[in-house]
C-alpha cells in the first residue's frame, strides 16, 4: 500500500512541526502527503512562505506531493489562471480536483507531458461522471481517486457508501485512498478529527487503518494535523489486501508462538464454522504438545495439536462456538471488539494477527 500523512501550511502547525511530522512519516516509509490549497480558514501569507519549503522537504525524501485544487485555488497562489506547470515548479506531483472542473478539462489535464498525475474526488464520484470522463477521452492510467473526509460530526460516510463507490471506481481500474482522523493533535477549525467514515471518528487510528485496508482501500491517509508517532508507524506498515486482526495470545509454547506471527491465506473452500489457514500445517517448526483444550467459541484461534495426527499445526479461527476438543488448542483469542472484522476474511484473502 501507498500510504500519506496530510499538512496544512497556514493552519495549526508551526513550520518546525511540519518538517518534523515530514521526516518521522519518511522514517516509517511514509510516501504520500496530501495539502489542500482551498481551506477557508488558511492564512494565506503563511501558506506562501512556507509551502516552497515543505514541499522541497517532501521531495527530498521522494514523497508524491497531492494537493486538493479548486478555482479558489487560483487566488491564492496568485494564478492568472489555471497553469499546470506552476503547479509542477512548485513540487507538486499529483492535483486532485475537488470540484469544478468539466470532463473536457479533466481529459486535457490527463495528457500533460509534465508527469503530473490527476486524483479525482472518491465520495461524490457517479456512473455518469465517470462515462463523461471515458466519452472526454480521459487517460484513466494517470488516474487514481480520494475520499473526502468529514470534520463535522454525523456527515462521514457509511461503510456501504464508501464500498459503493469503490466498487465503481475499480471498474475503471482506478485506485482509491481514504483518511483516518488522529489521536494525536487534530485539525482546526472543529478540532473533532477528520475521518472519511463517520464511524472512525472515535476509533482508535490503529483500528481504523486496519479496517479501511480490510474493505480493499489502496492508500490510508492520516488526515489530522500532527499524528503520534505509533499512528505514522502504523500506517508505514499496513499492507494490502491482508486482513490484520487484533488479538490476546492464550499460550506460554514458543513453537505455537512461531506459528501464530506469520501471515495466513483463507482456504477457498471455506468450511461453515472456522476461518481455516491454507498453509498452518506446513509452516508448522515442531510437534504440538496437548494444552488449553477449552470450548471454542466464536473468535478463538486454535491449532490441532498431535493426537489429531496429520492435521497437527491446522490454525483455525472460530466463526461458530463448538465443543472441547483435546485434539485442539485454544491458543488465542480475537478481540472482542474486532470480532466485526472476521467477515472480511474471505477464502483467498491473507490475514494475520496482532497480539496486544
Amino acid at each position: 500500500m501507498e500510504n500519506g500523512i496530510s499538512l496544512y501550511p497556514g493552519l495549526d502547525n508551526t513550520l518546525t512541526e511540519n518538517l518534523q511530522l515530514l521526516e518521522q512519516a519518511a522514517r516509517c516509509g511514509i510516501r504520500r502527503v496530501f495539502t489542500s490549497l482551498h481551506i477557508p480558514e488558511t492564512d494565506v501569507a503563511v501558506l506562501k512562505k512556507e509551502l516552497a519549503m515543505l514541499l522541497e522537504a517532501a521531495r527530498k525524501y521522494g514523497m508524491e506531493i497531492i494537493s486538493d485544487v479548486s478555482p479558489r485555488t487560483l487566488s491564492m497562489l496568485d494564478m492568472p489562471k489555471f497553469d499546470m506547470s506552476t503547479f509542477q515548479q512548485l513540487g507538486i506531483t499529483t492535483l486532485r480536483l475537488d470540484y469544478g472542473y468539466e470532463a473536457a478539462q479533466i481529459a486535457e489535464f490527463s495528457h500533460n507531458e509534465l508527469g503530473i498525475r490527476l486524483q479525482l474526488n472518491a465520495s461524490t464520484i457517479t456512473e455518469k461522471i465517470l462515462s463523461e470522463l471515458q466519452a472526454a477521452g480521459v487517460d484513466f492510467s494517470h488516474l487514481d481517486a480520494l475520499h473526502n473526509f468529514y470534520p463535522r460530526r454525523g456527515t462521514g460516510l457509511s461503510e456501504v457508501a464508501l464500498c459503493r463507490k469503490n466498487a465503481l471506481l475499480k471498474q475503471y481500474g482506478i485506485k482509491v485512498g481514504a483518511f483516518v482522523p488522529s489521536q494525536g493533535k487534530q485539525r482546526g477549525p472543529l478540532f473533532e478529527g477528520l475521518p472519511t467514515l463517520e464511524a472512525h471518528r472515535l476509533w482508535h487510528t490503529d483500528r481504523s487503518a486496519r479496517h479501511l485496508a480490510a474493505l480493499g482501500v489502496d492508500s490510508v491517509f492520516l488526515s489530522d494535523s500532527l499524528p503520534l508517532p505509533e499512528e505514522l508507524a502504523t500506517v508505514g506498515k499496513l499492507r494490502g489486501n491482508e486482513v490484520v486482526v487484533e488479538a490476546q495470545l492464550l499460550t506460554g509454547d514458543k513453537i505455537q508462538q512461531e506459528l501464530l506471527n506469520h501471515t495466513f491465506t483463507a482456504r477457498e473452500d471455506e468450511a461453515r464454522d472456522a476461518i481455516r489457514a491454507q498453509e498452518s500445517r506446513g509452516l508448522l517448526q515442531g510437534p504440538v504438545e496437548p494444552e488449553r483444550n477449552k470450548e471454542r467459541r466464536r473468535g478463538a484461534i486454535t491449532i490441532d495439536n498431535k493426537d489429531y495426527l496429520r492435521y497437527m499445526g491446522e490454525l483455525e479461527i472460530i466463526k461458530k462456538s463448538q465443543p472441547a476438543d483435546k485434539r485442539v488448542n485454544v491458543v488465542g483469542r480475537v478481540s472482542e471488539c474486532e470480532l466485526f472484522m472476521l467477515k472480511y476474511i474471505t477464502p483467498g484473502r491473507k490475514f494475520s494477527f496482532q497480539f496486544e
